[in-house]
């Protein structure tokens, strides 16, 4: 297990003695497909609550709009941990977590979350994933102010080619489907296809089914540099 979940450079990072410290203090938690993890507003009481890790298969973090349709925040793949916020801050649950299919996770106790942040270089590593999280949250909410719709995309592209906002090697394959990434964008499905469908021919990436291949980060990249409506900085005088 400790081999499988140094995967995640996060998890990788920590000092051996932490990490069999917090594996040997999980439990193993299955779900059925579409199975809830939490839900958005549970409450985390004191003493209660967990921290959770993927071990495999995929949970989705998602929210309900008001007219029921569903917006998907972030896919945690295999390797990644999340639930911490709750656990800080000791507020309800921010989203929803729900399993894609088939899934297992690791659940660290919260009487085992507190003493592990007793240690300085947990309590460090922790810091630093909410850290990249938030900026991955700031950059998402640049995203949906300040860019194009193309260049959305393949932003988006590029962060889930990471998996996840504490590991940093890209993958050149995304398994997403193109629905659930209209969700995560918040546009149509045909508004995605059609971008998707300019940056195969830009040659960027290429489609298949339930993923997307990048065939060029440095294209996707160009892409993603593009500004809506901006005008050039003027040069200092």
């Amino acid at each position: 297990m400790l081999l499988h979940m140094n995967r995640n450079p996060w998890f990788a990072a920590l000092p051996v003695a932490d990490r069999r410290s917090v594996l040997a203090a999980c439990d193993r938690v299955r779900l059925a497909p579409g199975e809830m993890l939490f839900r958005q507003g549970d409450e985390v009481l004191p003493g209660a609550g967990a921290f959770y890790a993927v071990v495999s298969g995929g949970i989705k973090a998602s929210s309900l709009r008001e007219d029921g349709k569903e917006a998907i925040l972030l896919v945690l793949e295999a390797g990644n941990w999340f639930g911490e916020i709750s656990l800080i801050d000791q507020q309800p649950r921010t989203h929803d977590a729900t399993a894609m299919g088939e899934a297992e996770v690791l659940s660290l106790p919260r009487a085992a979350f507190d003493r592990m942040m007793g240690r300085p270089a947990f309590a460090l590593a922790v810091c630093r994933m909410l850290a990249a999280r938030v900026r991955s949250l700031y950059g998402m909410v640049e995203d949906a102010t300040l860019r194009s719709t193309r260049a959305r995309v393949a932003r988006r592209l590029l962060l889930l080619a990471r998996g996840d906002a504490t590991q940093d090697d890209p993958r050149p394959v995304v398994p997403v489907s193109q629905e659930a990434l209209a969700m995560m964008l918040g546009v149509s499905r045909q508004t995605l296809s059609k971008e998707l469908q300019g940056l195969a021919q830009a040659g960027a990436v290429s489609l298949g089914y339930g993923q997307i291949e990048i065939s060029s980060a440095a294209l996707l990249k160009e892409f993603g540099a593009d500004h809506q409506g901006l005008l050039p900085r003027k040069a200092n005088r």
